[in-house]
């Protein structure tokens, strides 16, 4: 089942290439506002779950491309999301030590969205294709082998990072937690509708150009370990958004005008645009193409606010 909201956050499932609204079936559930319904079904989903599916067979339908897809999870509890969580195409000797960090709430934005650059000193911005587990039922100190059985279902997910921004080593708050970078969506689909999440491929656009192609099945630590880890640090409630990581070596930077396309097998795309109201410039290279010509995977930022500043301090 593939569930999302629409227009004035109305709760659709998928059908086809239509959406059937479920909102008045499950507006019994505790709410205070429809952009909590999601989250109140993901916590009762199993008593649901058979209405839904024979509200979806016979009721009518509205074409997908009439709707206004928004994000699937406006305002979750907790975005908890894996860092240096992928081997990166099998290069790296052993996996790297486990971590993550936290986006806030009001970071996410949904399909057709605007991820806004902010006016910050970052040596440059990525977007980073990824995929995200959706917490089904509370989990707290899980085991691996329990950690599976805690899963809702999955969803696209892109993590916006700014980076660079000094003090040194004071990274993951400033760089992540930024408004408008967790692009989501469009949809969330069951566990039950992925067999096999490492068998998931992971494809990102920057303006038509293929940067990303990696395989969730090079991840560092798999998903049941990430779930244990992170359930032992804090409660993992239902709604909850638990994002995999990325392969870095496709990264390049983004700006202003560009177009942002995230596909991930099984889970639909994902598009977005990207604003910076100061049009700076970086070149368009791959963290990969950089490496390879002896270069930092990072570039220098080519022009705009702030390039001169960089030009000065690595003189």
């Amino acid at each position: 089942m593939r569930l999302f909201y629409g227009n004035d956050y109305q709760l659709f499932v998928l059908r086809g290439d239509e959406g059937v609204d479920i909102t008045a079936l499950v507006s019994d559930l505790p709410h205070l506002k429809r952009e909590d319904l999601m989250a109140a079904l993901i916590a009762e989903f199993d008593a649901y779950r058979d209405k839904i599916s024979a509200h979806a067979a016979r009721a009518a339908g509205v074409a997908l491309s009439s709707i206004h897809i928004r994000a699937p999870l406006p305002r979750p509890r907790n975005i908890v999301c894996m860092a240096t969580n992928y081997m990166e195409d099998g290069t790296l000797p052993a996996p790297p030590p486990i971590n993550a960090f936290h986006k806030v709430s009001n970071a996410v934005i949904g399909p057709g969205d605007t991820m806004i650059l902010p006016d910050a000193p970052a040596s440059n911005f990525e977007c980073e294709a990824e995929f995200a587990v959706i917490i089904g039922k509370r989990a707290a100190n899980v085991s691996e082998a329990d950690a599976m059985g805690h899963i809702f279902g999955y969803m696209n997910f892109l993590d916006g990072s700014a980076r660079g921004l000094p003090p040194d080593r004071n990274v993951f708050f400033q760089g992540k937690s930024r408004e408008t970078f967790a692009p989501t969506g469009p949809w969330i689909v069951t566990a039950d509708e992925i067999a096999d999440p490492y068998d998931i491929a992971l494809k990102l656009w920057v303006n038509g150009v293929l940067k990303q192609d990696f395989h969730a099945s090079d991840m560092a630590h798999n998903i049941a370990r990430c779930i244990s880890w992170a359930s032992a640090i804090h409660t993992l409630e239902p709604g909850d958004i638990l994002a995999t990581g990325t392969n870095h070596r496709g990264l390049s930077s983004i700006q202003n005008d560009d177009t942002i396309t995230l596909e991930c097998t099984h889970l639909g795309r994902l598009s977005i645009k990207v604003r910076d109201d100061l049009h700076r410039t970086w070149p368009r290279d791959t963290r990969l193409e950089r490496t390879s010509q002896g270069l930092s995977p990072l570039p220098p930022q080519s022009s705009g606010k702030y390039a001169a500043t960089e030009e000065k301090a690595s003189a």
